[in-house]
């Protein structure tokens, strides 16, 4: 997991973010002002969490941009604890707080695999 914390820490310096683990999952928090779930794009691919994140801006009538700061807002690749793969790994947004779980692979229900005859 140091890895992932470690990967927080090289964020930008306007995104913040929280890790925070219990027996059974990771949960990752992580400000995008802005941000909706229409605008926020995560997987998982070998090992690594990308998420791409681009702010709501109303554009005033009359007004057009002279300068645009940061429309892409994150774009982000970390590397997941060892033992999360991202199965079963759910996310929501509100009012611009991404919240991630990230489920424990050992903590799984337990499920029985059929066996079949040749």
């Amino acid at each position: 997991m140091s890895a992932l914390r470690d990967a927080l820490r090289d964020l930008p310096e306007a995104v913040f973010a929280d890790l925070l683990e219990s027996e059974d999952a990771y949960l990752l928090v992580v400000d995008l002002p802005g941000a909706t779930a229409d605008t926020v794009d995560v997987n998982v691919e070998k090992g690594r969490l990308h998420i791409e994140a681009r702010r709501e801006k109303d554009l005033p009538p009359s007004f057009e941009y002279i300068r645009e700061d940061r429309p892409l807002f994150l774009d982000a690749e970390l590397p997941l604890p060892p033992d999360a793969t991202g199965a079963g790994a759910d996310g929501s947004t509100d009012r611009g707080v991404l919240e991630l779980r990230l489920p424990k692979y050992e903590a799984a229900p337990e499920q029985s695999i059929p066996i079949e005859d040749a």
